[in-house]
């Protein structure tokens, strides 16, 4: 049975996405069957692992709307062991077409129900709102991981996604818990970091992982590549940053702990999708 696990916060910019695919990757080398879904109309997910979006037929949106299977959805990645369901640009509409459809809160719920037991981990990347889509996340979730940025307001507006949380499990998802908080984005060089990272400490207490997602161009530079950072820059801190939270994040559910996540293959095949200027290969 999948645990599946939407990453949210509607604050834009606070390294969402990033977290999604760099957690995913790790999950999946160390041995778990992953998938990820890419539920942002930006689709920085799949550009993050490589993947044109305006070459795909089908996207995560085709599953919302009841047409495709979540099966004929998903597409191999770089990475061994993690699949992905891919955004596109229909999905910004989708929450006005929902809007008229009949239990239009469970859609993603309905269309991960017939693949429960194929994976281990189920991601979801959800967009910077607290709109029908991340309310969909959330029904369909059984924990949300909640990425906060060391920066000045770095509290504002959870009080809100937690409210949020609350009413989804109060008339939608009642198993809905908080699987956890990552600090992101920390910057040692600054006294706001260290403090910002203290106030979040101190008021949501055991719930932040002890993991710290420092500030890193080398983190900001891979997607661009359209790699995890594993695949881009393997030594850099950022690596060691999301390979630390991935052994806390499986140690959490009493996951053995993973021996190596250095990849299985170092010849990388292009995804589905995949833009010409993509890379194929990893300098390690």
């Amino acid at each position: 049975m999948a645990q599946t696990v939407a990453c949210a916060n509607q604050k834009g910019g606070v390294g969402k996405t990033t977290t999604v695919v760099n957690l995913a990757t790790y999950l999946a080398l160390a041995g778990d069957r992953v998938l990820v879904i890419d539920l942002d109309p930006q689709g920085n997910a799949s550009s993050g692992f490589g993947v044109d979006r305006g070459s795909l037929q089908r996207s995560v949106y085709d599953g919302i709307a009841g047409t495709v299977d979540l099966p004929d959805l998903a597409i191999s990645t770089h990475v061994p062991g993690l699949q992905l369901v891919p955004s596109a640009i229909a999905l910004a509409g989708a929450e006005v077409e929902l809007t008229q459809v009949a239990q239009r809160e469970r859609r993603l719920a309905q269309l991960l129900d017939a693949s429960s037991d194929e994976f281990d981990y189920v991601l979801i990347d959800c967009p910077p709102s607290l709109g029908l889509l991340t309310i969909n996340a959330l029904t369909a979730a059984d924990s949300v991981l909640i990425p906060i940025q060391c920066e000045y307001y770095a509290l504002e507006g959870l009080t809100q996604l937690i409210a949020t949380i609350n009413l989804v499990r109060d008339h939608l998802n009642p198993g809905l818990a908080v699987k956890g908080v990552v600090l992101t984005m920390f910057d040692p060089r600054t006294n706001l970091s260290a403090q910002v990272a203290a106030e979040v400490r101190r008021h949501l207490g055991p719930a932040v992982y002890h993991t710290v997602i420092p500030r890193s161009v080398r983190l900001s530079e891979a997607p661009s590549h359209g790699l995890p950072i594993e695949y881009y820059s393997p030594e850099s801190k950022g690596a060691e940053a999301y390979r630390s939270l991935a052994r806390e994040f499986r140690a959490q559910d009493g996951r053995p702990a993973a021996t190596s996540f250095v990849p299985r293959a170092t010849a990388l095949a292009a995804p589905p999708g995949a833009g010409d200027g993509a890379p194929l290969a990893v300098a390690r």
